[in-house]
């Protein structure tokens, strides 16, 4: 059509120039026009409307509300790509992973980011990225049991794995060396049920990935690894197969600049990383911070914990958990000081610099205090502090989760001895998809209150102790000598060391 125009301007007389040029204007604004009719790109499309929309399941190795807003692995890396392309991140749920791989395929999301392994069934049916992390899938079974040494000693028991996944690939290609194998496939779980499970003797073999055993292998300590099924394999963001990949072009660049500025082995090292500093050390190492770290922060635990209206003690107790009293701790998360707050917590809280101890103190005091506030009146003490505490570790949404589970189970939710028990279950899919806020790691507050239970106790034993032996010495005094020599010996900061706990 263009050539046929193009032909019969040519052909017009020369007294028609004035036409001809007007002619040509006309002709360049209709090229122009069919030029830019051309349907937009995935890219000019994200661009356009402001929205990246990326499909996920909620769970710990994907996405899932922190205490101060939506975390996780798979979040993390979309939020970066997100922000790259200055476009606000949704993301659409879908727990079963064939039906997520149909959604891609389906256009309905650009993008599904959910550890889905990259597989040659798989890449049948989508494009996968490069590859971002690397996996190994392991069998594991229950320290009880004898171990298995290989997949045929698995042949005739309980084997379990996630419908769906790329495990039941596996076990398929094995099963043509292993006819008698069996195994049964179920959707609606995570791995860190299938940990939960053995761990309990509920089934005799699991196969999970080895990041989520690496994580969760301190929590379920009776699920044992037996052997790597297979070779590493690895993880990949899938977009559709379509002749158009400026999406997927620019999903390849921030994947590769991500890995080269080191900013994924952080998130790797964030996210899937089971080394606790607050939790180490022992008995010994606590005893020896409690005579040389506690008496220079006394005094300020005091002075907040009146102003605020807490327990000098427990405040103690909650800066020994989050920091080791340590004023410049610091995590591979980000949080920082003797709270280890995070900088959005800080920045709520009108703390300027989290390292500086007097801030760092008053800033938990006053978060654990509104926390304590914001719980229903008719919670008494010490049920309050003890739930605002766990608030404080996992978040309120999570705390109220769990207490709809308590209360559905028959328990009361304004007991912690009843809520604990429900608190691990937002780590099961089976019930944290019932609620409100989805998954979290419900086990950690749980060990966060019994932790500083602990730690309060001990230190309020320790002041009552100290106390009376300065009563003693005061009262040894005034009967002595001034020349008599005291009957213990102190520390350079005045304080008995302690010789048991």
């Amino acid at each position: 059509m263009l050539s046929k125009l193009r032909h019969y301007a040519r052909q017009l007389p020369r007294r028609f120039s004035l036409k001809r040029t007007l002619f040509g204007v006309l002709l360049i604004g209709l090229c122009a026009s069919l030029v830019t009719s051309r349907p937009p790109t995935m890219l000019e499309q994200v661009l356009t409307n402001g929205t990246l929309v990326a499909i996920s399941r909620n769970g710990p190795t994907t996405y899932y509300e922190g205490p101060n807003g939506t975390t996780g692995f798979e979040y993390a890396l979309l939020q970066g790509f997100a922000d790259s392309l200055g476009v606000t991140l949704e993301i659409r749920e879908q727990e079963h992973l064939g039906a997520m791989l149909d959604m891609v395929t389906e256009g309905d999301g650009q993008l599904a980011a959910a550890g889905l392994t990259i597989t040659p069934q798989r890449q049948t049916r989508v494009q996968f990225t490069s590859p971002y992390l690397e996996v190994t899938q392991q069998l594991i079974y229950n320290r009880g049991k004898d171990k298995p040494e290989s997949i045929a000693d698995v042949t005739g028991g309980d084997l379990l794995v996630i419908a769906g996944s790329s495990h039941v690939e596996r076990l398929q290609q094995l099963k043509a060396d292993y006819p008698e194998l069996s195994w049964r496939e179920e959707p609606n779980l995570e791995m860190i049920d299938l940990l939960e499970m053995v761990h309990r003797g509920e089934v005799d073999y699991a196969i999970v990935d080895s990041n989520a055993y690496h994580i969760n292998a301190q929590t379920f300590p009776r699920a044992r690894l037996a052997f790597d099924v297979g070779e590493p394999e690895t993880l990949g963001w899938a977009f559709p197969q379509r002749a158009d990949t400026s999406l997927y072009d620019r999903a390849q660049a921030y994947l590769a600049r991500i890995e080269n500025d080191g900013i994924l082995d952080s998130l790797v090292a964030e996210f899937f990383s089971n080394d606790d500093p607050v939790s180490t050390g022992g008995a010994l190492l606590f005893t020896h911070r409690l005579e040389k770290r506690l008496p220079q922060w006394q005094g300020l635990m005091q002075k907040v914990g009146d102003e605020v209206g807490l327990s000098w003690q427990l405040l103690a107790a909650m800066s020994y958990q989050e920091s080791h009293w340590n004023p410049d701790a610091r995590s591979h998360t980000g949080v920082r000081g003797l709270m280890m707050l995070t900088r959005v917590t800080a920045k709520e809280l009108g703390v300027k610099n989290r390292l500086d101890p007097e801030q760092s103190m008053r800033g938990g005091a006053t978060y654990l205090k509104d926390l304590y506030t914001r719980l229903p009146e008719r919670i008494q003490d010490p049920d309050r502090t003890l739930l605002a505490l766990a608030a404080y570790n996992t978040g309120m949404g999570h705390l109220e989760d769990a207490r709809v589970l308590t209360q559905r189970h028959g328990g009361n939710p304004d007991k912690w001895e009843d809520v604990e028990k429900y608190l691990p279950l937002l780590a099961k899919r089976k019930y944290y998809r019932t609620v409100k806020h989805g998954y979290a790691r419900g086990w950690e507050p749980v060990h966060y209150v019994n932790n500083i239970l602990r730690f309060r106790d001990i230190i309020a034993w320790h002041d009552q102790q100290e106390q009376r032996r300065l009563a003693m010495a005061t009262s040894a005094d005034t009967n002595t000598d001034d020349t008599s020599e005291p009957k213990a010996e102190r520390n350079d900061n005045g304080i008995m060391p302690m010789s048991v706990l």
